[in-house]
């Protein structure tokens, strides 16, 4: 699994990178087939409450992607509001599976 994360317009220090990899790296026992995931990290302007916004993309097989869009005080909390709408994404795909 290629795990890929976009600072826009700063660089996230290597304790963020560290975590994010960490919590990404963690939606595989839920899904192995996920091929890529894309993590895009903003920080809103201008400097209120709420500001940081975290993108996921999972890319998985016979579907384009799984994607969810967070904001929260900071990038660990966006971040887990984020793999939490993913899981229940990933929940759902493989139930339409075993569907079929």
């Amino acid at each position: 699994m290629n795990i890929k994360i976009n600072d826009v317009h700063f660089n996230a220090d290597q304790k963020l990178v560290e975590f994010i990899n960490k919590k990404v790296g963690k939606l595989e026992t839920y899904f192995d087939g996920i091929i890529s995931i894309e993590v895009i990290l903003k920080v809103i302007k201008p400097e209120v409450a709420n500001n940081k916004e975290v993108e996921l993309k999972l890319s998985i097989p016979s579907k384009d992607y799984l994607f969810a869009k967070k904001q929260a005080d900071s990038f660990e909390e966006a971040i887990d509001l984020a793999i939490e709408a993913i899981k229940r994404q990933i929940e759902k795909f493989k139930d339409k599976l075993h569907e079929k």
